[in-house]
């Protein structure tokens, strides 16, 4: 197995419980396994052994925003087109809107095929068909 390219990500939430099933119902999709739970937060696994915290925290300050300084969005993959149509299809049942829906499945050019989801707290996700 290749060494994997990051050991984890930390996303710090205002709305646990909201941003929690949201996130919940998009790592399900690609393959990431709950792992730990607590009251104010959970992870989940990623098979290539890459982990995802997100929790709210009493040190947070302020609301995320993707457009200041700092990361702009997540992207993953999934390994069909067929999988990025469904998510699509369900991914506003779980509180996901997409961006960039005129231009669904190549907002990002000709050669790339993706999806562009936004959660309830602003954070991006970017979802692409590895060829």
């Amino acid at each position: 197995m290749a060494a994997r390219a990051i050991h984890h990500l930390d996303l710090w939430v205002d709305d646990y419980a909201t941003a929690g099933d949201e996130w919940a119902w998009l790592l399900g999709h690609l393959d990431w396994e709950a792992d730990l739970s607590w009251e104010s937060g959970r992870s989940w696994a990623h098979p290539d052994g890459t982990y995802l915290f997100m929790e709210s925290s009493t040190d947070q300050e302020g609301a995320h925003d993707r457009m200041r300084a700092g990361v702009n969005h997540i992207a993953f993959t999934v390994e069909s087109r067929d999988v990025l149509d469904r998510m699509r299809g369900e991914s506003s049942g779980h509180g996901w809107r997409e961006l960039f829906a005129d231009r669904y499945p190549h907002a990002g050019g000709d050669e790339h095929t993706a999806l562009y989801l936004e959660s309830s707290e602003a954070f991006e996700v970017e979802i692409v068909v590895e060829p």
